[in-house]
């Protein structure tokens, strides 16, 4: 065997000996040193014996329940793994060693990588919050909610303020506002043969979505527990769709309560700490404010952004969708916001809505904005594909 081959041999031994987390049935032989050992040591923290998962004499310290312990181990996964993967441990230590209540701990807070899943978690620990803390978390989720915007904001104003445009036709447009499509398709009875050419009698623009407020959107948001996520980037698009001057934004949140968060769109720091995450869920509750709410149906979208397990009065809130779509409302249903999968969600709800041509799917942060420009131009979805 040559020297590449060896080396290529030893290799694949080092990273099964990772993968397989050493003890007598490893089977590789192998001894880590070095990094390798330290890396080993943090996953074994979280993944060994004491953590619930792997078997293996070299997989079992645990992180206990000791801030300064988790704190060491934080910062090695830190030094170790790349972001992502940071992420995916840290919530997996969240989960599976009980360590909420250490997130409570403002050493802790700072030492943590931020991202959307920890900000639910210390949205559902806010009541539990001491003071000492709570403005180390609001850090911590400003963080994360700034990244969101920069990310999400300008092609979610560039592709509504788009779809405002076309969706407000004028009929006296200057030149460069002429719609000439719709324009063309109006006038084709002037069609003069001999000249091979058009006269059009009515011209057709498209409107100025800085003008005035041309849509009113409601964003209706289920707060139970499973929702953390969507609920913090329904709390970002949110404040994003505020700042249009062309979209007048109410934004919603509910449990077996409703709460309305509309004054708060200025800073989504503010509605995340104004929801409760967890408790039951009332739709019918929540829809019955929102159409209260509503003063111009056919200029309205209202964004329903829940799993679907009514706590509530099933028939009551599939009798109030389709009042709202009756009076020219555009109602979409979203059982997630997220980029965490398929999501959880009551089936026969969904069916029921389906059949009021109000289809519930899951979007992602991406698609988002596609969805609400569809709605405000009265066209088909963006349905993703659920293979």
């Amino acid at each position: 065997m040559n020297e590449s081959a060896t080396r290529a041999g030893d290799e694949r031994l080092r990273r099964w000996r990772l993968v397989l987390g050493g003890g007598d049935a490893d089977g590789t032989g192998c001894a880590l040193s070095g990094t390798d050992a330290a890396m080993d040591g943090a996953l074994g923290a979280l993944y060994g014996k004491e953590g619930g998962g792997r078997r293996g004499k070299d997989r079992s310290a645990g992180l206990g329940a000791s801030a300064p312990s988790v704190a060491r181990w934080l910062g090695d996964i830190r030094t170790y793994f790349p972001s992502s993967v940071v992420q995916v441990m840290q919530r997996d230590a969240i989960d599976r060693l009980g360590l909420s209540a250490l997130l409570l701990e403002p050493e802790m807070l700072e030492a943590v990588e931020a991202d959307v899943h920890l900000v639910g978690t210390l949205l559902s620990l806010n009541k539990a919050m001491p003071e000492t803390t709570k403005e180390t978390a609001r850090a911590v989720v400003r963080r994360v909610v700034e990244d969101l915007e920069k990310r999400l904001a300008t092609r979610t104003r560039a592709t509504l303020t788009g779809a405002l445009d076309r969706s407000a036709r004028i009929s006296r447009p200057r030149h460069h506002d002429i719609d000439w499509n719709r324009t063309i398709a109006a006038n084709l009875r002037h069609y003069l043969p001999e000249q091979r050419t058009i006269v059009p009698e009515r011209l057709i623009g498209y409107g100025r979505a800085s003008q005035s407020v041309k849509k009113d959107v409601v964003l209706c948001i289920d707060q139970s527990g499973s929702m953390a996520a969507s609920v913090v980037y329904a709390s970002v698009f949110g404040a994003v769709l505020a700042s249009m001057r062309s979209i007048a934004t109410r934004l919603v949140v509910f449990d077996t309560a409703v709460v309305d968060l509309t004054d708060q769109l200025d800073d989504p720091v503010d509605v995340l700490f104004g929801t409760q995450l967890g408790g039951g869920t009332d739709i019918n509750r929540a829809l019955a404010y929102c159409q209260s709410q509503i003063t111009r149906p056919a200029d309205t979208v209202v964004v329903l952004i829940s799993d679907l397990y009514e706590g509530g009065i099933r028939d009551e809130m599939l009798k109030r969708v389709a009042a709202m779509k009756a009076s020219g409302v555009q109602f979409v249903t979203l059982l997630a916001l997220s980029d965490e999968g398929a999501p959880a969600y009551d089936r026969e709800h969904a069916a029921a809505l389906a059949a009021l041509d109000a289809p519930a799917f899951a979007c992602t942060p991406d698609l988002f904005p596609e969805v609400m420009a569809a709605a405000i131009e009265k066209r088909p979805l963006p349905i993703p594909d659920p293979r």
